[in-house]
């Protein structure tokens, strides 16, 4: 049985489970599952993904959590019982981990890496925490470093930011605004600096912030440089080159001869740490210097020196480093650096010690460089914190032994309980007589500590720290010097016990450097280390008297020196010394050494000894109190209890006597702990006065000199020593109320209304010195010169918000010091007195203060200080002390808000105000408070406010003064507080603040105030993006204050009382309310959306409920709001919420009603819904989803309840349906605009997307304005664009519009207010300029005209002359200039995913220059990356038309020019041709081959038909776009014979014009372009070729069985009987300019040419057999059975009717190579096989020839290539024809139909002049014939005429002409046939020219090179072929 669980509430799924049984939830690992019921080990339950699914599950498969459950029962709350900053983690991984996959997509890859690595962390964190093991501190450091990482993540993913108070997130609900703008801060400023949390400004007072001090870890890795041999010290120090002076201790390394330690122990531990360097001691001129002492010979090389048993402490090298060169280094890293020190050796050991110094300086003469660049290697890293903290976070180091080596003398910061007792010894120098040697002496100082008793104090003695101490010290020896200096540091750790009494002894032993190697003992010194008065040796040089002794002197006596005077002082000391001692001083000799002490225990300070044994002089206390003062500061802290007590004593002994004394004495060491060096020792005076104190009648007499003070302030001229006790106020007090109590223990509780009534009379004082404060500033505003009024005061606010300034009158420092230390005796007052009697106490106190605002600034800051210390205070937690203070508080705040002044510290008492009175409410009721703060300040603050926000919008533009109060954290802070306030507010406490004003102007006033304040929230953005939580708390309180308040407005100022300001105040706000993007909650994750959901509902719905509400009761006075809200309102319909729009939707039937009722139209309406539209869409305002909001706004116009509806039941339906559908078509266009428009899109889509929306603004809504607009955007992208032919055209659009008339227009866009005339001149004359630029000097000459016409009507001739100068220029440029043809493409977009304006529409675009198909198709394919492309030519079915998706569809079309006459005039250049071929093209078509019928296996061409498409745009090209739909489209279909015909016709053109090229010299030199086109035709129709059409078409067969194609079989032949008359002709061009080397390839073609000619010849006898009426074309042919030559068909015409054959500019070359294993029947017009197609255009550079590569392409129709555009001189399609019967060679290729261009321009006749002399060919011309034909074999028919053989020759000097013989003569053809002996001569007889086709199969691989090798061929005697 299924029973609710009790304790098993939540689990997490810790084994995947499928579910497979009957209602089984499917759980994947690592869910979190909500358990609602058990049964036999079953849970029943959820999934916290999705609630809504509820099933059963095993228990076996859930790991439970502890969990605390609310509101048992159905809708119950169930929260995991652990440490929320676990369930954080869990719940932002979880959100982090969808987003970190989107990252790789993204390519961010940098941020993927860093993200995972961070996820790990916090994964291993989260796994520490839950596993219970860690100490609190521990916890709290994995907490901060949790919260760190979370917030970086946050912050990188774009999320929000999260508040945080001890690394938890807050609710925003148990604290108030300003407390959680503070969190926010405080975590933005932990995010940024990636540390842990600050613990928040100081706001108030001055305590000081304890200095972080730096830590330097040394590592001394090895000694590469150890060539000494003997056992090295290395001492480490740092040294401040500044101060010439060493700062720390020593760190000593003893190394082995072989540079390992010489303790084992320490391998890889030979390191220190530097310790309490401030941040003064990093800015100083620091140095490492690492001194190396060898310890060995007394000379390293010379072994004579010394016996090698006696071992001398010697100097060998020294070591610097500068720390300004590696300190950012170590800063920034985190871990250890190296560095390589170099060892430097000194040349003179005099200078030993000074050669730190000079290896600093560089002085390198005074010392040697070593050999090599190796030395030291030493790891260096710099820690931050104290060492503690350092401990902590450093483990590793401290595990390794390191040694602590500090600072000599005190760090800034002495803690209490820092116990020390150094005595730092410097042995400077010496100077010792020679004592009758011939060299100086090598002298070793060795030192002892001893005791009293004459012993030697053991482990006294430290060289550096890494090092056991030592009892005896040894000195390095320098060699043969007689005044050495050592400058070495020694410390002397000795025990307090032992200092007093102990000295030291300095013993001098010469160093003999022969064979006994002895140290001889002659002198020695000493010094005490306490003088007689019991102060200790002083911090400075002492210079000791040398005793000479005996080299055998034992000292076993040392009172035997004593008693001796160690210097001159001690001299001085005791004059009469027997002279009959056994030590002598030497005078001539003496030893400095200077100390230093650095102890918390022992004094130099004589003053401070006299204090403490006060006693022992009684006579002297007035003296010893007096001179306290002067006594350091560090030995005051150090023995502060000991000095507390005898004050005490001293007062206690006599109060009267040394009372006042005794005063100033406590009052100087409280202000010394004031000092931030020992700001650290007040828990030490804390401690004292509560555990130690013990002077019981000590209050009296300190209330009574405090008093005594104050009284005497106002006739005291110097206020120093009443200023200090007013600063000691709280120690005073202190001091008072802990003396009274521990007087009341002891009595009782007696004198307890003397004590109270002094306390009174003591704030009685208080208040005087206040007040002479207050009466001295009015007396300031006279004395001080003019001072300004409030008004005028007021006024100079103006420029900015006053900032603190010292030119304002100062205060009296004696108030302010008192003012500043006031705040600090509640606490004390409230151990002896009620909450109420304090708070009486402080509000008299406040209450006397000065409250004008104008007497300085000074003042006022110190004055507002101690109200925010009064505030901050614990006196003001109370209930009952907040409501008697509050008042003045409140009054001394509003009347610095009034006057605009002190703003940041007014807004830090307001929020901790507001902070306290959160907390308590959440306990008791502060209704009364609130009221208050209302009254007071609601108004103010509002004031404040706006003049804050105008302030700081007026001054961005002014840099250079940084103004405090204009800055955004002071403006965060005032609303936080404004905020605060209102979300305290009850009903009752808005319905008194309504009910409290006087008038509907005041109320009008606050309502204006109050909603700009709330538009200026949200427009000006005062929170950050990502401070989610503040701006939706902020949100919240907005809408619930405008619920409250709308009421008013309703109620007061509607009707007759209307007030359109306020009301269009309230609207404007509504609608910014709900456009807010942090409450747009469709673009948050699910998880968030619900959180936000629950906690506050959709506030835009309640929002837009408030909004409709007040507009329907607005009633007639709607009309005001029309057209000026519809922008607004429509705003608001763009948010992506149901509920929203269907608010909204009445309110615009509401606007068309209002305005038809007034005007009978609803034109404004119209007009304003469209430019709104437009704006708010086109220009990225409302929603980003785009989609949405399309679907949106169709709504909004569509199904019920809809604004069309509620339209239809009008009078004025018909219109309003228009309107609406118009703007439902609008919208499609605009989202279509703005999706291409919002980012990446590329310029085709944008250009697109504008020319759609410029058409629908001119067709369908005629809002001319809007038009021009996207006019003038569309010329700018087009230009950005570099399309300037498109630019022209877009900017013709508004040209049209204009007239040349003298009407004045307005100023527009970027044009001047100018007249219609110039504006229309200027416009030309633009256009002008971008048809040169687009090279389209046809466009932009009409427009010249155009101008002329205008300038010459006003005879303006000078811009005439420019204007024609310019048309002149164009003419040159068509003539000149070089322009490229451009390729066409038809493209296909089908899917519903393409945007509006391209989903299942077709166009075609002109392509850029030298775009090929390939490139364009990649192109489009980058522009649609979601496309697919379509691998077929054929229309697509309704699935893809209709599918979610994309799909492309591209191929190559051909352009069929509209002016047909222009391209037929056989004079007109090419050059103006090939313009016309391409431009002003509407009419594009393609071809797909296919075959009909049966297809015959041995010649598919019979059966090989041709769909022909044409496409006709809505616009020609080039237009306003560089592609245009297609409006409708043509189909037919072309017979096998017509396309044989096309082909043939197109090939005869193309070799015409490249023959006519190269015989007039269009083309020079190399006439490789004309032998391949030669070898291609001739070759392929050889041995296939047309060969193929002969077997086709002439078939008897197939005439038979095709009578209706008699006409075109006839037609066919005679194209093909042209073709042989051109190649002939181009032969003959070839004979004259081919070169010597390639005369064999030219008699390769004229043998082939006679194949071609018989094979032709052949075929058209049995083809004349079968065609009916054949015989009656020729009298030579009736009654004859002989077949007619092929050639005989020609008769002669007249010279009119010769026409120049066509000719085609030099500037087009060749088409292109193409390979492709596509098949014949797969191609349309852009395809090529596998065969070398020479186009109808030339080369103008042949050698280009070389340069051809073919271009493998695989691709079926969608994706084939077209010849090179910019490279045709023709823009036909090329139907390109295989040989279906290639030779072996070419077998590997397959059978393709080359598709050619049609041709544009048929010739009637050639251009050729006639090559016959008087009718009659020329003996020359009878030679080339027959040079070219050879000797014709008889023909197969025997009754052919021997005139029907004949044959004419031609003049190679003359040009060549095709198919014309002269009028009068026989034509006298060539017969092709082997048979024939002889040319035959024919009757003449006519044929229509045409042109011919051209094949050339591509070379196979291994001959690809034969294009490569033709040389430049020199002239050569042209071949003709007869007519």
């Amino acid at each position: 049985m299924w029973t609710p669980t009790e304790d098993e509430k939540i689990g997490v799924v810790v084994c995947s489970f499928r579910g497979s049984v009957s209602h089984g939830l499917t759980l994947e690992l690592g869910e979190t599952v909500q358990i609602l019921e058990k049964c036999e080990g079953w849970y029943r339950g959820f999934s916290t993904k999705k609630p809504t699914i509820k099933g059963i599950f095993p228990a076996g498969y859930v790991h439970l959590k502890k969990a605390v459950v609310t509101n048992r029962g159905q809708y119950e709350t169930v929260v995991p019982l652990e440490d929320p900053i676990i369930t954080e983690v869990t719940s932002t991984l979880q959100e982090w981990s969808v987003l970190w996959k989107q990252l790789y997509v993204k390519h961010k890859v940098d941020l993927f890496y860093k993200l995972r690595h961070v996820m790990n962390e916090l994964i291993d964190l989260r796994r520490q925490l839950l596993s219970g093991h860690l100490t609190q501190d521990q916890v709290r450091e994995v907490k901060r470093h949790i919260t760190v990482r979370l917030d970086w993540g946050n912050e990188h993913l774009g999320l929000d930011l999260v508040p945080r108070k001890e690394f938890e997130m807050v609710d925003a609900d148990q604290i108030s605004v300003s407390d959680l703008y503070k969190m926010h801060l405080s975590s933005r400023h932990s995010v940024q600096q990636s540390t842990s949390q600050d613990g928040g400004r100081q706001r108030h007072g001055d305590s000081c912030r304890m200095p972080v001090p730096h830590h330097l870890f040394v590592n001394l890795k090895s000694f590469t440089y150890n060539t000494i041999g003997e056992d090295t010290d290395i001492f480490f120090s740092l040294y401040d080159l500044r101060e010439g002076k060493q700062i720390s201790e020593k760190f000593m390394v003893k190394l082995n001869k072989n540079g390992g330690p010489k303790n084992p122990e320490k391998v890889d531990r030979l390191c220190a740490l530097f310790t309490d360097l401030s941040n003064k001691d990093m800015k100083r001129d620091l140095y490492i210097v690492s001194q190396v002492i060898r310890t060995g010979r007394m000379l390293l090389n010379d072994s004579k020196k010394g016996p090698p048993h006696v071992q001398y402490r010697r100097p060998y090298g020294c070591a610097v480093l500068a720390m300004s060169d590696v300190l950012q280094t170590i800063s920034e890293l985190k871990e250890e650096k190296d560095f390589v020190l170099k060892v430097y050796t000194c040349n003179n050991e005099n200078e030993w010690y000074q050669i730190h110094e000079n290896i600093i300086r560089k002085s390198s003469t005074k010392y040697t460089a070593p050999s090599t660049n190796y030395g030291l290697i030493i790891s260096l890293q710099l820690l931050r914190g104290d060492m503690e903290q350092v401990r902590r976070e450093n483990p590793m180091i401290f595990n390794r032994g390191v040694a602590i080596t500090r600072k000599l003398g005190f760090p800034d910061v002495i803690m209490p309980g820092d116990i020390r007792n150094d005595l730092y010894l410097t042995l400077e120098r010496g100077d010792f007589e020679r004592g009758g040697k011939s060299v100086q002496k090598n002298i070793e100082v060795t030192m002892y500590v001893l005791y009293a008793d004459g012993e030697i104090l053991k482990e006294c003695i430290s060289l550096g720290s890494g090092e056991h101490n030592i009892s005896e010290y040894r000195s390095f020896v320098l060699y043969h010097n007689n005044s050495p200096r050592w400058s070495e540091v020694i410390k002397l750790p000795i025990p307090i016990d032992r200092f007093r009494g102990s000295h030291l002894r300095f013993e001098f032993r010469h160093c003999s450097t022969k064979d006994k190697g002895e140290k001889k003992l002659f002198g020695f010194a000493f010094t005490p280390l306490m003088r007689e008065d019991g102060t200790t040796l002083s911090d400075e040089s002492h210079e000791l008297y040398v005793y000479k002794c005996d080299e055998n002197t034992t000292f076993s006596n040392h009172a035997l020196y004593l008693g001796l005077p160690c210097c001159k002082d001690d001299f001085n000391g005791c004059p009469n010394i027997p002279s009959s001692l056994i030590f002598q001083r030497s005078t001539k000799e003496t030893l400095w050494i200077s100390t230093q002490l650095s102890s918390t225990k022992l004094t130099q300070n004589v003053d401070l000894l006299a204090l403490l044994k006060w006693k022992a002089h009684p006579d002297r206390v007035m003296d010893i109190l007096g001179r306290l003062r002067h006594v350091c500061g560090e030995e005051i802290v150090k023995f502060l209890q000991d000095i507390l007590d005898t004050l005490f004593s001293i007062l206690d002994d006599n109060t009267d006597k040394y009372g006042p004394l005794v005063f100033q004495s406590l009052v100087f060491i409280i202000n010394l702990l004031r000092d931030s060096k020992f700001y650290h020792f007040r828990p030490v005076m804390d401690t004292y006065i509560q555990k130690h104190f013990a002077g019981a009648l000590a209050y009296k007499e300190l209330i009574r000199c405090l008093k005594w003070y104050m009284d005497r302030s106002a006739e005291v001229v110097r206020q120093d020593h009443i200023q200090e006790a007013m600063r000691a106020l709280e120690y005073l007090f202190k001091f008072i109320v802990q003396s009274r109590i521990l007087y009341s223990r002891a009595t009782c509780g007696m004198e307890e209304d003397q004590f109270r009534a002094s306390i009174q009379e003591l704030f009685q004082s208080i208040r005087f010195v206040l007040s002479l404060d207050s009466r001295s500033s009015e007396t300031l505003i006279f004395t001080q010169g003019p001072q300004p009024t409030t008004g005028q005061a007021t006024t100079n606010q103006g420029n900015c918000l006053q900032p603190l300034s010292c030119t304002a009158p100062r205060p009296s420092p004696l108030s302010a010091a008192l003012l500043n230390s006031f705040p600090a005796i509640f606490d004390e007052l409230l151990q002896m007195f009620t909450v109420q009697e304090v708070a009486e106490f402080v509000r008299g106190t406040l209450g006397s203060m000065p409250s004008t605002v104008h007497i300085g600034q000074s003042m006022d800051v110190v004055k507002l200080q101690s109200i925010a210390r009064t505030v901050d205070s614990r006196l003001f937690s109370f209930p009952e002390s907040r409501r008697i203070l509050l008042p003045v508080v409140l009054h001394h705040i509003h009347l610095h808000l009034r006057q605009q002044k002190e703003l940041l510290i007014c807004s830090g008492i307001l929020s901790s105000i507001f902070s306290i009175i959160k907390s308590s409410s959440l306990e008791s009721s502060v209704q009364e408070e609130v009221e208050m703060m209302v009254e007071s300040l609601l108004d103010v603050l509002l004031q404040t406010l706006l003049a804050i926000m105008s302030k700081s919008q007026s001054q961005e533009a002014v840099r250079g003064q940084r103004c405090p109060q204009c800055t955004a954290e002071i403006t965060g802070e005032y609303v936080s507080c404004l905020l605060s306030l209102l979300r305290q507010m009850s009903d009752i406490h808005f319905q008194h603040l309504l009910d409290n004003f006087q008038s509907k102007e005041e109320l009008k006033e606050f309502l204006l105030k109050i909603f700009c304040v709330f538009r200026n929230l949200m427009k000006l953005s005062i929170f950050p993006r990502d401070w989610n939580v503040m701006r939706l708390l902020t949100s919240n309180i907005i809408v619930s204050t405008t619920q409250y308040l709308s009421p008013a407005l309703h109620k007061s100022f509607t009707d007759a009382d209307f007030d359109f300001k306020v009301w269009n105040s309230y609207f404007s706000l509504a609608v910014l309310f709900i456009n807010q993007p942090s409450l747009q909650l469709e673009t948050l994750t699910p998880a968030k959306r619900k959180k936000v959901f629950d906690k506050y509902g959709d506030m835009r719905v309640m929002m837009a409920y408030e909004l409709f509400s007040m507009w329907q009761n607005l009633g007639e006075n709607k009309i005001h709001f029309i057209p000026g809200m519809i922008g607004p309102f429509l705003g608001v319909t763009l948010v992506p919420q149901n509920e929203v729009r269907n608010i909204m939707i009445p309110i615009f039937h509401d606007m068309m009603d209002w305005e038809q009722r007034k005007n009978g139209n609803f034109k404004q309406v119209e007009a304003e819904l469209i430019d709104k539209l437009d704006s708010l869409v086109s220009e990225g305002k409302g929603d980003e989803n785009y989609r949405e909001l399309f679907s949106l706004l169709t709504q909004l116009f569509g199904p019920y309840p809809s604004l069309l509806e509620k339209i239809e039941q009008e009078t004025w339906r018909e219109t309003g349906v228009s309107f609406v559908t118009s703007v439902t078509r609008l919208m499609e266009r605009l989202l279509d605009y703005r999706d291409c428009m919002k980012g990446d899109e590329t310029e085709n889509k944008k250009i697109g997307c504008t020319v759609n929306l410029l058409n629908f603004y001119k067709s369908e809504i005629n809002k001319e304005e809007m038009y021009i607009r996207y006019i003038h955007k569309l010329c700018d992208m087009h230009l950005q664009a570099e399309n300037y032919t498109e630019a022209a055209f877009t900017l013709l659009l508004y040209w049209e519009l204009l007239h040349w008339e003298e009407r004045p227009l307005r100023e527009f866009l970027h044009y001047p207010a100018q007249s219609e005339w110039h504006r229309k001149e200027g416009l030309c004359r633009k256009v002008i300029h971008y048809f040169n630029k687009g090279k389209c000097w046809e466009y932009g000459i009409p427009l010249c005209r155009e101008l002329a016409f205008q300038y010459e009507s006003l005879y303006d001739y000078q811009s005439l002359s420019w204007i024609r100068k310019m048309e002149a220029a164009y003419y040159d440029n068509i003539m000149e200039q070089q322009r490229l043809e451009p390729e066409f493409f038809r493209v296909g977009f089908y899917g519903r995913k393409f945007p509006f304006f391209l989903r299942n529409k077709e166009f075609v675009c002109r392509g850029h220059d030298y775009e090929r198909l390939e490139a364009f198709q990649q192109r489009m394919l980058g522009e649609f990356p979601q496309a697919i492309a379509m691998q077929h030519p054929n229309q697509p079915d309704e699935g893809i038309l209709q599918g979610e998706a994309q799909y492309l569809q591209i191929y190559a079309v051909t352009p069929v020019p509209e002016n047909i006459d222009v391209l037929q005039m056989d004079r007109v250049p090419d050059r103006i041709k090939s313009f016309y071929r391409v431009n002003n093209v509407r009419r594009f078509r393609y071809d797909r081959p296919f075959h009909k019928g049966p297809k015959d296996k041995d010649n598919e061409f019979k059966s090989l038909w041709i769909e022909r498409t044409t496409l006709i745009l809505t616009h020609p090209l080039p237009g306003i776009s560089r592609w245009f739909e297609v409006d409708k489209r043509e189909l037919i279909e072309v017979s096998p014979l017509e396309n044989a015909i096309y082909v043939v016709e197109n090939k005869n053109q193309e070799l015409r014009t490249l023959i006519s090229q190269y015989q007039h010299k269009q083309l020079h030199g190399n006439i490789n372009l004309l032998s391949m086109c030669l070898n291609g035709v001739i070759d392929a129709a050889v041995n296939g070729g047309i060969a193929r059409y002969q077997e086709a078409f002439f078939d008897k067969e197939y005439i038979s069985s095709h009578p209706e194609d008699t006409e075109k079989i006839t037609q066919l032949k005679d194209l093909m009987q042209e073709q042989v008359h051109i190649l002939g002709m181009g032969l003959a061009v070839h004979e004259k300019l081919v070169h010597p080397e390639m005369r064999p390839l030219h008699k390769k073609l004229i043998d082939q040419f006679q194949m071609m000619r018989s094979s032709l010849c052949h075929c058209f006898y049995v083809a004349l057999q079968g065609l009916p009426g054949l015989d009656k074309l020729s009298p030579a042919c009736s009654g004859s059975s002989t077949p007619r030559g092929i050639l005989a068909t020609h008769s002669p015409m007249s010279p009119e009717s010769i026409k120049l054959m066509h000719r085609h500019s030099p500037l087009n070359v060749l088409g292109s190579v193409r390979h492709s294993s596509s098949s014949l029947s797969s191609h349309t017009s852009s395809e090529t096989g596998n065969l070398l197609i020479l186009t109808d255009s030339m080369m103008e550079h042949p050698e280009d020839l070389y340069r051809m590569q073919p271009s493998p392409s695989s691709s079926s129709l969608s994706s084939t290539h077209s010849a090179p555009s910019q490279m045709i001189n023709s823009g036909h399609g090329s139907i390109r024809v295989g040989s279906p019967s290639l030779p072996d060679r070419y077998r590997h290729n397959r059978e393709l139909l080359m598709l050619l261009p049609p041709h544009r321009d048929r010739p009637s006749s050639a251009m050729y002049p006639n090559i016959t002399e008087n009718g009659q060919p020329t003996n020359h011309q009878r030679a080339l014939y027959h040079q070219v034909i050879g000797p014709c074999k008889p023909c197969s028919d025997p009754n052919l005429s021997v005139a029907d053989k004949g044959m004419t020759g031609v003049d190679s000097s003359q040009q060549l002409e095709f198919g014309q013989w002269h009028q009068g003569h026989s034509a006298v053809p060539l017969c092709s046939c082997r048979e024939c002996d002889g040319p035959t001569r024919s009757p003449p007889h006519p044929s229509s020219r045409r042109p011919c086709t051209l094949y050339l199969p591509h070379p196979p691989v291994h001959n690809r090179a034969w294009m490569a090798v033709i040389p430049p061929c020199p002239a050569a005697p042209a071949v003709a072929s007869p007519p």
